[in-house]
């Protein structure tokens, strides 16, 4: 499959998931937060909830998964050397002997749910740590290890040495693996020409594809200004056309606003959700457009807001309000669970939990008719029988994990959209 992501909301042909496993329990209330965890998850309800997201997926796209694309690659020696050597140098930890000699299968699970710290020594004997290699607590968050950027795949630059990890397994599946064809941008390992910045961090819950000339990025504590100029040296290489970021600062706090897409994401042609406090309300935190032609940025301006930057490049997008148009302590408490992070699988055919009630009816009003992931599983109804449509799935444990939908999915193949 040749890689391509024009959108946010074309018709998905390829997606990249992960289906939670015991590295989502190998954490305590103690190590949560270094997990980036706010609370710590229950296993079994958060993989019954998350077999809905598959499943539905299962029904409009080919579905790939990270363990089942990692198992493949280490296959091949030299790959699965090349990777451990990589991982161990990042994580700076003494190569463990007895890795190289494990079959693919039994590497890739431990790669993902943990490699244990053999008491053998003084110093591991006093560590308080359980893991050698710690889990990949995060990685079921498949959109910020990578995301695609039109017939690139843009590998992330986390902003916490726990998730790196992540990107650096992305990385090699980009690289390496038979069935995905791209090619890669890193910022771990810029394109000559382009400086490496240690201060670059990209995640993927940042970076919206507007249009294919129409990027639109968060900045804030997951993405610096720093991975967005890394962007932006990217495109005056490859581009000649007009190509426009849209950037949005970000609040460092609450921890629900980590990321652009708790807060806005693409429906349709035609439609956005925002959760209005932070696209509308809060002023001091700036939209800013910048042109880049010719190779080189040729405008920077400001806009009130996203919906009205975008305007000015044609896309006239309707607010749907997450939580509602009403109470305001409504909208916060269904933020806060992810109540805008909606994941399109076609213009105007989205996913998003079912805990959003609010959210939900609002999305109906606006005439998005609400499926059940179960009945699109099943078959009892399909999503081609609407114009619009939201399927929901069931979120009372995993949108405990800080994540939705999109969080969830990390597209690398859409379909054109017709504007």
């Amino acid at each position: 499959m040749k890689t391509c992501v024009q959108s946010e909301i074309g018709k998905l042909e390829g997606v990249i998931i992960h289906t939670p496993g015991s590295e989502v329990e190998n954490m305590t209330p103690e190590n949560a937060e270094r997990a980036l965890y706010s609370d710590i998850l229950n296993l079994s309800i958060a993989s019954t909830e998350y077999e809905q997201l598959k499943g539905v997926l299962g029904k409009v796209s080919k579905v790939f998964e990270v363990k089942s694309l990692l198992n493949d690659i280490l296959k091949t020696e030299s790959v699965k050397e090349e990777l451990l050597k990589e991982i161990c140098a990042i994580e700076k930890v003494d190569q463990p002997d007895d890795l190289f000699g494990l079959p693919e299968n039994i590497l890739s699970n431990v790669l993902v749910e943990g490699v244990a710290l053999q008491k053998n020594n003084l110093t591991n004997y006093l560590s308080n740590e359980r893991f050698l290699l710690r889990p990949l607590h995060n990685l079921f968050f498949t959109r910020d290890s990578a995301m695609g950027m039109n017939e690139h795949m843009l590998v992330g630059k986390m902003a916490n040495p726990v998730r790196e990890r992540e990107s650096v397994i992305m990385n090699a599946i980009f690289r390496y693996h038979h069935e995905i064809d791209t090619q890669i941008l890193n910022p771990a390992k810029p394109n000559r020409g382009i400086m490496l910045n240690p201060k670059s961090t990209i995640e993927g819950g940042d970076v919206q594809i507007g249009r294919e000339d129409v990027f639109v990025i968060g900045t804030g504590i997951r993405t610096s200004t720093q991975g967005i100029d890394f962007i932006i040296e990217n495109i005056k290489q490859l581009k000649k056309e007009k190509h426009h970021i849209i950037v949005q600062e970000l609040p460092e706090s609450p921890e629900s606003f980590i990321h652009l897409d708790m807060v806005f994401t693409f429906l349709n042609t035609n439609e956005c959700m925002v959760y209005a406090p932070v696209i509308y309300g809060m002023s001091r935190f700036r939209t800013i457009h910048l042109e880049i032609e010719n190779g080189e940025v040729s405008r920077i301006e400001e806009h009130p807001n996203i919906p009205a930057a975008l305007k000015k490049l044609g896309m006239d997008l309707k607010p749907i309000y997450c939580g509602g148009n009403g109470d305001p302590w409504v909208q916060e408490r269904e933020q806060w669970h992810s109540g805008a992070n909606f994941m399109a699988f076609e213009p105007g055919k989205i996913i998003g939990y079912k805990r959003n009630v609010h959210t939900i009816e609002e999305l109906n009003k606006n005439g998005y008719d609400v499926l059940t992931a179960a009945d699109v599983i099943s078959g009892k109804v399909s999503p081609d029988d609407y114009k619009k449509c939201v399927i929901t799935i069931a979120g009372s444990e995993l949108a405990r994990g800080g994540g939705g939908a999109r969080c969830m999915t990390q597209p690398i193949r859409r379909a054109k959209v017709n504007w």
